[in-house]
């Protein structure tokens, strides 16, 4: 706690001098042995390639594998690279792939063939950021890592599948790391305030605050103990202003005299949750053998004389808890972060990820779900543009006819967010997206198209019949062309019977409609217009 906060209550004297800047409560908290590891557990059984790294498990008949660390910010990455640092014989190498090139690695990759050879040393090289590597820099590493001149461990939030080349890949290990859960990042919490390195039970949280902080962590373990210091430093601010440091010391010296007796002995006062025992007065005011409880002691309150000697319990000052320690409220969380940062990453995984199942759920008519990953995009900033886009797809890949006010619906918002712009444009698309997630779906066009360009692929569909070719020009109709062509107005109901389709496509039928919706009326329409059309194909079929 002195370490992290004491900066706060420097005196005048100490505030003249040089204040080395702490380093972050992330970094004094992370944890030093495997055991100290919070979630991953799924990476952490015995005999697991991370366990054998960090020396806990043997190696076998095998020696260590290089992996790569795929997982969101947050989730242990360089944790886990400082851990397999402290397993013995290993030299641990750092690099970043933001600032370090070919010539770095190479270096690297001679001095860890010399270790080896001459030293006896495994050098375990960890790689920061190899995402950010370029094609020619991940070659670079692909001698040591093949030859085992360095086991790798690399690390990485983005898709290792679209960012690392396949023949690295196929040297090492893909472990992929999942967000924390709300217990894990309990846990870290609570170690941050009680463990020495932390706050040393200097500080406690109330129930409200534990919840926001681990709310606005997300999953991401440096995001919670981030928060957890900024929010410490809002409380231990306003508990100096209001005078609360000083109350603080005095309950402390007066809960440490009462402890104490004044000779030193181990007698006098003893105090537990339940009983009270005053060593001197039990015999007096109990006559059973048992302790006097606090409320037989509290019925003689008014006769007794206070004891001259027993300095007085202040009272608890609000901020205060009754050991002393300072409260940090939900109002310090959300002074020190009002909101939990949106973890999107628009060229990454994160972006297609939640677009995926933003579409997912519009097919799937959850409205709920459908809005909230909206928002997602929107508060982290994706273009809506964008996403207005993928709603006009939608709109004619699940919905289709079943619906066809869908689709303008879907333009019309389009539209109005190019000429509206953000952040009105969240209400335009959010109307767009309700009306898609509630309206009934159909693929039916979506399917009769592929369907049609399946056999346009495959060769299928020849010609135009002669009847339907152009016959403006010059010459056509000598070659036959719009001869016996009936125009359609000309028959009852406008539909007139005659070939429409290829010769090799007669009675194909690409659109299916479905039941669903304005599409089950549809159905019977097209059924009936079929019949009427096709009456003189069925004798060539």
């Amino acid at each position: 706690m002195n370490d992290l906060l004491s900066a706060l209550g420097d005196d005048e004297e100490n505030e003249k001098d040089y204040v080395r800047p702490r380093a972050p409560l992330a970094v004094l908290m992370r944890p030093r042995t495997v055991e100290e590891l919070v979630g991953q557990q799924h990476l952490l059984k015995a005999g697991s390639p991370l366990r054998q790294l960090a020396g806990i498990d043997g190696p076998g008949p095998s020696g260590p594998s290089s992996i790569i660390l795929w997982g969101p910010p947050g989730t242990g990455k360089t944790t886990i690279a400082h851990v397999i640092a402290r397993a013995p014989g290993r030299r641990f190498v750092e690099l970043s792939a933001i600032t370090a090139g070919v010539k770095d690695v190479r270096r690297v990759m001679d001095q860890a063939l010399e270790d080896r050879d001459l030293r006896g040393f495994t050098t375990v090289l960890f790689l920061d950021e190899i995402h950010r590597f370029n094609k020619a820099q991940q070659d670079a590493l692909l001698p040591g890592v093949e030859n085992r001149w360095v086991v790798l461990v690399a690390a990485t939030t983005e898709n290792p599948s679209f960012s690392v080349n396949s023949p690295l890949l196929s040297r090492s290990l893909l472990l992929t790391l999942r967000p924390l859960e709300s217990g894990d990042i309990s846990a870290l919490i609570t170690r941050a305030l009680e463990d020495e390195r932390g706050f040393n039970n200097e500080m406690v949280l109330d129930p409200a605050a534990f919840d926001h902080l681990i709310r606005m962590a997300g999953g991401d373990a440096r995001r919670a103990l981030t928060a957890l210091e900024a929010a410490a430093g809002v409380a231990w601010s306003a508990a100096e202003s209001r005078g609360l440091l000083e109350a603080r010391a005095t309950m402390q010296a007066a809960a440490d005299a009462n402890e104490r007796p004044a000779d030193g002995s181990d007698e006098g006062l003893s105090t537990s949750s339940e009983t009270v025992t005053l060593a001197s007065d039990v015999e007096a005011d109990s006559p059973s053998d048992e302790p006097a409880t606090v409320s037989s002691l509290k019925s003689a309150e008014d006769d007794e004389v206070e004891d001259p000697l027993e300095p007085p319990i202040p009272a608890q000052p609000e901020g205060l808890s009754p050991t002393g320690q300072i409260v940090i409220t939900i109002e310090h969380t959300e002074r020190a972060m009002d909101a939990a940062v949106q973890r999107y990453d628009k060229a990454g995984d994160q972006h297609y990820d939640i677009i995926s199942a933003f579409i997912k759920s519009v097919r799937g008519s959850d409205v709920d779900a459908a809005l909230h990953y909206l928002a997602k995009m929107l508060e982290a900033g994706e273009d809506p543009r964008f996403i207005a886009r993928r709603i006009m797809i939608s709109a004619s890949e699940d919905i289709g006819m079943a619906d066809p006010t869908a689709l303008q619906t879907a333009v019309a918002a389009a539209q109005a967010v190019q000429l509206i712009g953000m952040p009105e444009a969240r209400l335009i698309l959010g109307h767009a997206v309700v009306h898609l997630a509630t309206a009934p779906k159909s693929n039916a066009a979506y399917n009769a198209i592929n369907a049609a360009v399946a056999d346009v692929r495959a060769g299928r569909g020849r010609g135009v019949p002669m009847h339907l070719r152009d016959s403006h020009y010059p010459g056509a109709q000598q070659l036959g062309h719009g001869k016996g062509y009936q125009y359609s107005h000309d028959s009852p109901h406008s539909i007139a019977t005659q070939q429409y389709a290829p010769d090799d496509l007669l009675g194909v039928n690409y659109y299916k409609p479905t039941a669903n919706g304005a599409e089950r009326t549809l159905g019977e329409r097209v059924e009936r217009v079929r019949g009427i059309i096709r009456a003189k194909d069925r004798g060539r079929r």
